[in-house]
């Protein structure tokens, strides 16, 4: 068993083993384990396996629980054992376990969380916007969902690839090359060059709906561009160096990062190929001058991989882009995070894949979209809220409520602090929600000070670090590492085995690629430390038992600070 595991695992694995020495079991798929407890009383752990074994053993469950707690011989970390209810097995752990546990935490820089992904690599596709489009809010769950999904791998040892598999390439970009030459402003794409080239775009769309000789000359640049033409690729290099250095200010915001910018031309060389991996292995055929792939049997309608007019779709790309990253990285698995109407596209896709023998684990993290109140901005721009405008509005609703609970503080403070605040509130209330629920965005829930939001837990992580700071200003010569952590009281202990389960949290969002189930952890961790603060002395207790208290802090403190990082949100020392 490694250093730091946590009590559910070296408790799931006595218990396994126990209780296939107990009752003769080999291998079976009953779970075998144990899980945290919803309620105290009735220990920290429990283990529900007498239920699941009744009919294999033929025996009732309460039965099956009293012979194994019979017979069991318990590890020296666990205090007793219980059965409740019709045969429910409760564990309670040693109060000296617990605290020395806690106490190793402090030493450990991944707080337990195992190292599982040494020596593996996955590759994680998000956020992906259009090139020549600004980003708007229906981008923020791809790129905030992604991003922590990508941290919270990093953080168990993976090696990640974060790709922005930019949209680059298609027919688009014939009315850009056109609509550029005629429509173009140049002092407006020195101020806001994406939003002139959308500007561009619609207007060379509109005068196509129109003008048919418009249309078929856009065609003509579209071919031109396809075959290499030296100033049609110019330009549109030019789109794309335009777009990701504009992206590139809103991810600054967001503090995320890439690997990798890749868009779909990046793969184009492939294509053909794919296409006759495809005709090789008896997987397409031809339907009223396309290639299909036929899903039927799988119930899906058919999966076009080459149009009638010989050009490619989404799923060729992606087939060869999946080829590509198989090849240059050896990934385990490539999780792509995107919208919910993209659901059957990626079955299709993966399923095609499967029958290329592509080896690498294919994982889709969809989301729900998220819907905004009306009158909720004030900066609105026809249907579309932009991302940067839904920042701004962010930071300066914070910056009200910085300059009116700290007025006193310098102006480059509070700035700086409405930013760590804002941006963090928008993240939290996307991450806070299971991604596959529709959010409804609003002010009031997002900038709560005392509910289920980031500026709460921004203010849990202050007020610790605001403690730990008036004890070395009282005890400046105190070794605070010399005196141990004790569990004399009762919300020291809730507290304890609060923070012995961050580990289990952190394993939880990332294997079910589901970062609320960190963002619920920190928030009711964030709960039982107010309790803690509000019903035991801390500066004014005895020695040691002062220390140990600190020492509680401490590490709470650090396990807010790294669990908000790995939703991407900033943790003000001061707020």
């Amino acid at each position: 068993m490694r250093e730091f595991a946590t009590f559910e695992e070296r408790l799931s694995a006595w218990t396994t083993d126990a209780m296939k020495s107990v009752f003769g079991l080999a291998e079976t798929e009953v779970h075998l384990g144990v899980t945290p407890t919803n309620n105290d009383r009735f220990g920290d752990y429990q283990c529900n396996a007498a239920m699941e074994l009744a009919r294999l053993l033929k025996k009732a469950p309460r039965q099956i629980a009293q012979e194994f707690t019979d017979e069991a011989q318990l590890p020296d970390f666990i205090e007793k054992i219980e059965i409740a209810g019709p045969g429910f097995i409760n564990f309670f752990i040693k109060d000296t376990a617990l605290a020395a546990h806690i106490q190793s935490l402090e030493h450990d820089p991944h707080l337990g969380v195992e190292q599982v992904g040494e020596g593996k690599t996955i590759v994680i596709d998000y956020s992906s916007p259009n090139v020549a489009k600004p980003m708007h809010i229906g981008h923020i769950r791809s790129t905030v969902i992604g991003n922590a999904i990508d941290r919270l791998f990093r953080f168990r040892g993976y090696s990640v690839i974060a790709d922005n598999h930019l949209g680059d390439w298609g027919t688009q970009f014939g009315l850009m090359l056109i609509g550029f030459r005629h429509f173009a402003d140049e002092a407006a794409l020195k101020t806001a060059p994406v939003e002139e080239l959308e500007r561009i775009y619609v207007q060379s769309y509109n005068k196509s709906k129109e003008d048919e000789t418009w249309r078929e000359q856009a065609k003509a640049e579209l071919v031109k561009l396809q075959q290499g033409d030296a100033e049609n690729r110019a330009l549109w290099e030019k789109f794309i160096a335009l777009s990701i250095e504009e992206f590139n200010t809103i991810y600054e915001r967001l503090n995320v990062t890439f690997d990798l910018y890749r868009g779909e031309s990046f793969y184009n060389d492939r294509l053909a190929g794919i296409i006759t991996a495809l005709e090789e292995n008896g997987l397409a055929t031809v339907s009223e001058g396309a290639l299909i792939v036929d899903l039927e049997e799988e119930g899906m309608p058919i999966c076009i991989v080459r149009k009638s007019d010989g050009g490619y779709n989404y799923a060729t790309t992606d087939l060869a882009t999946v080829q590509a990253r198989i090849e240059e990285f050896h990934p385990e698995r490539i999780i792509y995070v995107t919208d919910e109407r993209q659901q059957l596209h990626f079955k299709q896709f993966f399923s095609i894949s499967r029958k290329l023998g592509m080896e690498a684990s294919l994982v889709h993290v969809w989301f729900g979209l998220m819907r905004l109140p009306e009158a909720t901005f004030s900066t609105r721009e026809g249907n579309v809220i932009k991302l940067a405008a839904l920042l701004d509005e962010a930071e300066s609703r914070a910056l009200k409520m910085v300059k009116s609970s700290s007025p006193d503080m310098a102006e480059e403070q509070q700035v700086e602090l409405a930013r760590a605040i804002g941006i963090g509130a928008i993240k939290y209330t996307d991450l806070s929600q299971n991604p596959q629920s529709l959010v409804t965005f609003t002010w009031e829930k997002a900038l709560n000070m005392e509910g289920n939001s980031a500026p709460y837990l921004q203010y849990a992580y202050a007020r610790i670090s605001s403690v730990y700071d008036k004890y070395h200003a009282k005890f400046p010569d105190a070794d605070i590492a010399s005196f141990s952590i004790a569990l004399d009281h009762e919300i020291e202990r809730k507290l304890a085995i609060k923070l012995s389960r961050f580990a289990s949290a952190v394993r939880g969002a990332a294997e079910n690629y589901r970062p609320n189930i960190l963002a619920d952890y920190l928030y009711e961790l964030a709960q039982i430390y107010s309790s803690f603060y509000q019903n035991v002395p801390f500066l004014k207790a005895e020695e040691g038992v002062r220390e140990s208290r600190i020492r509680l802090c401490r590490i709470t403190a650090r396990i807010l600070k790294q669990g908000l990082s790995l939703l991407g949100i900033e943790s003000p020392e001061r707020i």
